[in-house]
Order: C-alpha cells, then sequence, then structure tokens
C-alpha cells in the first residue's frame, strides 16, 4: 500500500509512458518540453557513454541520452518510433534540457496516488535511485522515473568515457 506522504508530495499524476528494451517507463508530464522524431545525433568526443551525441533544437545544441546505456543495457538502436523526449531537469535554480532517446512513445496516462508503490528493494533491472515509484495501469506495472536522479547532469559528466589512446596508455 502507498505510504499517504505520497498524495501530499506533489508527486504529477499524469505521466507520459514509452517503451525502452521491451520494458514500460514513465516520466512525469511536467518534465516533458516536447517529443520529436529520431534524427541523426552528432557524436561529441570524450562525452559519457550514455551520451549518444547533441541535437540542434531551435539553435540550441542539446544532449541526448540513451536511456538503455544509462540502465546497463545494450545501447538502443533506432527504428522508425524511435523518439527523443526532450526533458527540462529541474535542479535548483538551473533547468538544463536534456533529451532522451526511447525506443517508442505510448501515450499520457493519469496514475491517482493511491496506485503508485514504492520502487522495489531487490528485482528492478535499474538502480533503485532512478525509480520514483510503481504505477498500477490497467493491470500492469509501470515504472516510474526520477528525472533528477536518472538524468542527474553530476553524474553523467562523472561517467565520461575513456578514450582508446588513454586505454592504451594505462597499459
Amino acid at each position: 500500500m502507498s505510504p499517504p506522504t505520497r498524495a501530499a508530495s506533489g508527486l504529477p499524476s499524469q505521466y507520459l509512458t514509452f517503451s525502452l528494451a521491451g520494458e514500460t517507463f514513465a516520466i512525469g508530464i511536467l518534465s516533458i518540453k516536447e517529443i520529436i522524431q529520431f534524427r541523426g545525433l552528432t557524436e561529441v568526443p570524450m562525452m559519457p557513454r550514455a551520451v549518444r551525441g547533441v541535437i540542434n533544437l531551435r539553435g540550441a545544441v542539446v544532449p541526448v541520452v540513451d536511456l538503455a546505456l544509462r540502465f546497463g543495457k545494450p545501447a538502443s538502436t533506432a527504428g522508425r518510433r524511435s523518439c527523443i523526449v526532450i526533458v527540462e531537469i529541474a535542479d535548483g535554480g538551473d533547468s538544463p534540457v536534456l533529451g532522451v532517446m526511447v525506443d517508442a512513445v505510448s501515450e499520457v496516462i493519469e496514475i491517482p496516488p493511491d496506485e503508485i508503490e514504492e520502487a522495489p528493494s531487490f528485482g528492478a533491472s535499474i538502480k533503485r535511485e532512478f525509480i520514483a515509484g510503481i504505477g498500477k495501469v490497467r493491470g500492469r506495472f509501470v515504472v516510474l522515473l526520477e528525472v533528477s536522479r536518472t538524468l542527474s547532469l553530476d553524474e553523467l559528466a562523472g561517467l565520461a568515457r575513456p578514450s582508446p589512446e588513454g586505454l592504451l596508455d594505462a597499459a
């Protein structure tokens, strides 16, 4: 049963659902700025592995994170239904914008607070701190992502991928 603080915490009740590596995830609709069709990315050297590249969004450079890589899974392969979900991260006074690469966007759903359970302490295929809760929707479970932790710029910056030269120097 969901704790009573869930309703008082101000969590959004509407979520954008999407599929990723055969699983269903959701992000609170208040964090979503827009959804765009996947198109080519520009790779940037020395970026964290989960940051697949950047896009030009009306003149702004927006980094695009592959959630599959972020969750420790194989990289996503762009298909005809692949999208980039543009997300604004509320981070104190700053609100950076990131793109999130997903396999397909599904729908916007409303989940009552009493249908949201705490993140499980075991058995999840992603880190527990990435999960805001588990929503029950039409007899199935949807993993509600904690956007500020899942897309933490500080943590992503700490995951910079080593260059092949750096690996050779270390040998």
